[in-house]
């Protein structure tokens, strides 16, 4: 007789197996310099941020916890003070998987208020990932939440953490470091790739377009962007993928116009003109476009 495991728990399962075959050690997590006061750290999963000075770390994101001792020792490499604040972008565990083990050692996480509803609960996606991800566990939700924005003044820097609505999430912020005039973008920018777009949580194409141009609109030639994944770029490259979304979001609006099913749009392919300069799930947009414009 063969076993059926529901879809979420075989999904769940084949998660952690996958994770469980990574060799954390053997993943290289380093500290590169952006700009005055602000760094970023790589390694596996969302980019983090840093910014050091007098008054203390600062962090934004701590990807997956096995990683969290390689990530402070990237760290270290730059500043020998713990981290006193650590933002939050978005609730996914390649941001926030660290989030316990920084707690523990005193650090002070700061979120938009969905980031601490949704780690503080089970979540279900059914839409364009089918997986379950249990509830985090208490030391890991977020100690201050707010709505809209929140400023540190903060190692010399003016740090503007605002939130920017059903965009990658429903819970993303985007953090700006005035002084050094870099951005920190979380998932609602991914440099050169396809973005994934978590319908379930409340994610939109429109919102991520929305941000972009809310993020140009504050921009100079000069300006410095993290993106969630990707190299750091500037602001022609959060236009280039700006303009790619909208072309997607209007070729899949007038198929969608035309009576067209999802499936026969994705067969269109839409996204084709891009695939030579974009990398990632191609298909996967393109449905999160159509929920996006028909949900």
């Amino acid at each position: 007789m063969r076993l059926m495991i529901p879809f979420f728990v075989s999904s769940v399962l084949s998660v952690g197996f996958a994770q469980a075959q990574v060799d954390w050690d053997a993943v290289e997590v380093r500290a590169q310099p952006v700009r005055g006061a602000v760094h970023v750290i790589f390694g596996r999963g969302g980019n983090i941020g840093l910014c050091v000075g007098e008054d203390g770390t600062f962090l934004v994101d701590d990807q997956y916890a096995p990683l969290t001792d390689s990530i402070i020792a990237a760290v270290e490499t730059v500043t020998d003070d713990p981290v006193r604040f650590l933002v939050n972008t978005h609730w996914h565990g390649d941001h926030t998987g660290g989030n316990e083990n920084f707690g523990k050692r005193g650090s002070i996480i700061v979120a938009h208020q969905n980031v601490r509803r949704r780690l503080s609960t089970e979540q279900v996606r059914t839409i364009l990932r089918q997986d379950r991800t249990e509830a985090s566990p208490p030391g890991a939700w977020p100690k201050i939440t707010f709505t809209d924005e929140v400023t540190f003044y903060w190692n010399g820097e003016e740090i503007r953490v605002f939130h920017v609505a059903h965009a990658h999430t429903d819970g993303d912020s985007i953090i700006h470091f005035a002084k050094a005039d870099v951005f920190h973008m979380g998932d609602v920018f991914f440099n050169g790739m396809y973005p994934f777009i978590d319908i379930d949580a409340g994610g939109n194409v429109k919102g991520v377009i929305a941000a972009a141009d809310r993020v140009l609109k504050m921009t100079k030639d000069t300006t410095m962007i993290i993106p969630g994944h990707g190299e750091v770029g500037g602001p022609s490259d959060l236009l280039a993928y700006r303009n790619m979304l909208a072309t997607i979001r209007d070729r899949v609006q007038t198929m969608v116009d035309e009576g067209k099913s999802m499936d026969e749009i994705v067969a269109a392919k839409p996204h084709a003109s891009f695939d030579a300069n974009w990398t990632g799930n191609s298909e996967r947009l393109v449905r999160a476009v159509y929920y996006s414009l028909t949900r």
